[in-house]
This record gives C-alpha cells, sequence and structure tokens, in this order.
C-alpha cells in the first residue's frame, strides 16, 4: 500500500483511535481531530504520530479553515474517515428535541460538513476517498434509540447520493456500518434520557439494562475493523455500505428478509394508485 495521508475525526477514542493507530503501524500519515487541548495531550502520549488538530465537527463555520490549513500544514489529503459521532439513548416520547438536534449537529450536520470541506479538493484532484461511518442502525432500528437511528439514517443515504455525484471525479465514498463494538458508544460516550413514563418501563428498562452490561463485552474488536477500513481503502471496487460484525451482518439481513414480505404482501396496494 503506498503512503496516504488519513484525515480522521474523533481521534481520541474507538474507531478513530483505532483506525488512526492501524493507519500509523503501516507507514501512513495521520491527521486527526480532537476537541480540547486535554484530549490532544491525551492523545499525544498514546499516539505521538498523530498530527492532531482542535475540531468541534458542529462549529460548522471553522471546518473549511481547520481543513486549509490541515493540507498547507501536512500536504493533500487522500482519505477521509468521517468518524465523530456519539449515540443517543431513550424513549420517543420522553427525550427532549434539544437532544435530536445535539445528536444530528454531530453525526449528520458535522459530518456533512467535514466532508463538504473535502469534496472540491477531492473533485479537482480526481481522487481521494470518503468513509462515513454511520451504523448498523442506520439500516435498522430497535427501541429506545430513535435519534441515533434517525440520524444514522440520514447519514447512510446521504453516503449514497455523495457516492453517486463523486464517482465521475475518481472520488470513492463508502458508509462503514458496524455492529456492536467494545468501543466507548455505549458506555461513557452515550447520552441516556432520564426515564419519565412508567408506561415504557417493561419494553424499555431491559433494553437499556442489557446494553449497559454488555458495554465492553461486545463481540466486535476495533483493531480488527481498522483493519477491514484500511482493506477498504485498497480495493479496487469499495462497495457502497460496508457491514461489520455478525450482529450487523444478521439484523441487516433479516431487516431485509422481512421488508421483502412486506412489500410483497401490499404489492397490490402498492400498484393500484398507478393510471
Amino acid at each position: 500500500m503506498s503512503q496516504k495521508t488519513f484525515f480522521i475525526t474523533g481521534t481520541n477514542s474507538g474507531f478513530g483511535f483505532a483506525i488512526a493507530a492501524a493507519a500509523i503501524r503501516k507507514g501512513h500519515k495521520v491527521i486527526g481531530t480532537v476537541r480540547s487541548e486535554q484530549s490532544r495531550a491525551g492523545l499525544a502520549e498514546r499516539l505521538p504520530a498523530v498530527r492532531s488538530v482542535l475540531c468541534d465537527v458542529t462549529e460548522f463555520d471553522r471546518i473549511a479553515d481547520v481543513v486549509r490549513q490541515a493540507e498547507e500544514d501536512h500536504g493533500p489529503v487522500d482519505v477521509l474517515i468521517n468518524n465523530a459521532g456519539y449515540g443517543h439513548e431513550g424513549i420517543l416520547e420522553e427525550s427532549p428535541i434539544e437532544e435530536m438536534r445535539r445528536q444530528f449537529d454531530v453525526n449528520v450536520f458535522g459530518a456533512v460538513a467535514v466532508a463538504k470541506a473535502f469534496l472540491p479538493r477531492f473533485r479537482q484532484r480526481r481522487s481521494g476517498f470518503i468513509v462515513n461511518v454511520t451504523s448498523m442502525g442506520g439500516m435498522i432500528t430497535m427501541p429506545g434509540i430513535a435519534y441515533y437511528c434517525g440520524s444514522k439514517f440520514a447519514l447512510q443515504g446521504i453516503s449514497e447520493v455523495m457516492r453517486a455525484e463523486m464517482a465521475p471525479f475518481g472520488v470513492r465514498v463508502t458508509a462503514l456500518c458496524p455492529g456492536s463494538f467494545r468501543t466507548d458508544w455505549a458506555g461513557r460516550s452515550m447520552v441516556r434520557t432520564e426515564r419519565s413514563i412508567a408506561d415504557y418501563d417493561a419494553l424499555f428498562d431491559p433494553i437499556r439494562q442489557a446494553r449497559q452490561s454488555k458495554s465492553g463485552k461486545q463481540l466486535g474488536n476495533p483493531d480488527k475493523l481498522a483493519t477491514a477500513v484500511l482493506d477498504l481503502i485498497e480495493s479496487d471496487a469499495p462497495p457502497p455500505q460496508l457491514l461489520l460484525g455478525s450482529d450487523a451482518l444478521a439484523l441487516v439481513t433479516d431487516r431485509i428478509e422481512r421488508l421483502k414480505q412486506e412489500i410483497e404482501a401490499w404489492k397490490t396496494v402498492t400498484v393500484s394508485t398507478d393510471g
């Protein structure tokens, strides 16, 4: 693999850190974003080869300048890993709209803003690879994570359009759709809305308890995900989306089968509106 320059958002932990570490081991250059000087210092201790930059992806007006400065300082970026994001957990009726807005600001608008800062650069150079980290939650749903799934469904759709629009310019786009991995997603990083409506106790309390108890024990290995991402970057025919994790494979496959059955069951009604 020829040396590439990666720009990775949310490099301080989770997938971002794992991908950065794997890329550096392979001899690549990594520019990684962090949100605070404290995080920057911690990253420098654990992964000193990363060229860290301060960037909150919700500060939309600053992102173009951050990207411009990064390329001036470190040269043209070949690969964007749009990784920054977090999970929100809460029953829809109980969860304030403000929490939804924050979820979309980070997971959707932040990711799109970073991508848009790179699109003209990649288009003009006729090369580049964008990996938008979505989730199996961008293809399936489950009770208690409506805001999260909504944000990931949105980024999934945007990624497919981005892929089609950038293909004529030699720019590749893949949505990365991980299942459950041993990151802080279900632990320290997750925002949880307080419970307030007893009617939902039977449905949701077991889900919340199970998620908390499994945090840190998930089957998915972030280091193996990082290896898969590096393989993806080298692929001559990268897919529109790449599922990672056996749980993602099982749950998404099941959803596709159920969707086929639903379409078939209602086909007569579907076509009855023509003419």
